[in-house]
């Protein structure tokens, strides 16, 4: 009898270790907290440094260069003398110009004194009225030619004055468009210079780019040979027209307070970024397939249990998978062990990875 009451504890005690339920499995997986920033794709193109402002300095007249006292590289104040042309034909006509002037005087006085004279006759009746009218309208002749003789003596001294160019603005001398002994005319580019003051980095950007950049983009230059000598800049100046020849159109990007090591002519690579917009950036293995679309584990802080949540990929990235929306700031995400874990299992986080 007693062996019989063991059998069946045993037997009772052997079916109910069939049907107990396991423990449940708690995973370790690594985790982060997800925040939306700012990201976009970024955008490298190369330029070039240039003056904000270059003025071309030429001679009002034309003339034969005899004397250009400047070159590339040299620095030039405002009133300095850069270049000068013959000024023996501007001098001849000076001289011709105040010949006239001086007759035209001694004619005004002839004719004021004529005038003067008859005016004191006509009225004792020696003369007639029509001899006083001739003598007023020749003395108006007169000071017409002297204020002439005048007007083209001073336009002779000016232009003896152009005979001399001289630079109005301080500044580097960039470019030069005559040499001594060439004959250049009235508005030809002589000599180059870039004022003293702002720098653009000029780039050639494609059509595409320009469709779309954003209106007003902070563009990041640095210097090509030494990527950590950067600046901050903004576009400046866009061309209106696209080049002929490439299709690109020119943009100039005004530099903060470049540094002194961004010289004219420096080459530059400027980087910005293009449909800049709120994402979050995760690793690869945090995305899972739920229904043929990428989702992600998502852990509930407070029962550390995990719940599927799909997700909107912008792009995959070298390093990252972009993701635009389907989650929060804030949400735990599941990074590595995702692929192991089922609805609602408990989880034990490893490592914080935010």
């Amino acid at each position: 009898m007693r062996v019989a009451l063991i059998l069946v504890s045993l037997g009772a005690l052997a079916g109910c270790g069939r049907h107990a339920p396991p423990p449940p499995l708690v995973r370790p997986v690594q985790s982060v907290v997800v925040h939306y920033g700012a990201a976009g794709e970024p955008v490298t193109l190369s330029g070039q440094i240039q003056a904000q402002i270059e003025a071309n300095l030429a001679f009002r007249i034309g003339g034969r260069l005899i004397e250009r006292r400047v070159s590339i590289g040299d620095r030039v104040m405002p009133g300095q003398m850069v270049a000068r042309i013959e000024s023996q034909d501007p001098e001849n006509s000076l001289r011709s110009a105040q010949a006239d002037l001086s007759a035209g005087q001694a004619t005004l006085v002839q004719a004021r004194n004529n005038e003067a004279r008859y005016r004191a006759l006509i009225s004792t009746g020696v003369i007639s009225r029509a001899q006083y009218d001739d003598a007023q309208q020749q003395l108006a002749a007169a000071q017409s030619r002297v204020t002439r003789a005048e007007a083209a003596a001073r336009t002779a001294r000016d232009n003896v004055g152009y005979t001399e160019l001289r630079a109005d603005v301080a500044g580097v001398v960039t470019g030069k468009g005559a040499e001594p002994g060439e004959v250049v005319q009235a508005g030809q580019m002589v000599v180059q210079v870039a004022q003293k003051g702002g720098r653009d980095a000029v780039f050639n950007v494609p059509a595409l780019l320009m469709r779309e950049a954003p209106r007003n983009p902070d563009v990041t230059v640095a210097l090509s040979d030494d990527p950590h000598i950067s600046v901050l800049g903004h576009v400046r100046e866009v061309s209106p027209q696209a080049d002929p020849t490439t299709g690109t159109y020119v943009v100039k990007v005004g530099l903060d307070n470049p540094p002194e090591t961004m010289r004219l002519g420096a080459t530059v690579v400027g980087t910005t970024t293009l449909n800049a917009e709120a994402v979050v950036r995760l690793p690869g293995s945090a995305l899972i397939q739920i229904d043929g679309k990428p989702s992600v584990w998502v852990v509930d802080p407070a029962a550390h249990t995990v719940a599927a949540r799909p997700v909107t990929v912008l792009r995959y990235d070298a390093d990252a998978a972009v993701i635009g929306g389907g989650l929060r700031d804030g949400d735990r995400v599941v990074t590595a062990g995702s692929h192991a874990l089922l609805p609602g299992q408990r989880v034990k986080l490893l490592a914080d990875g935010g």
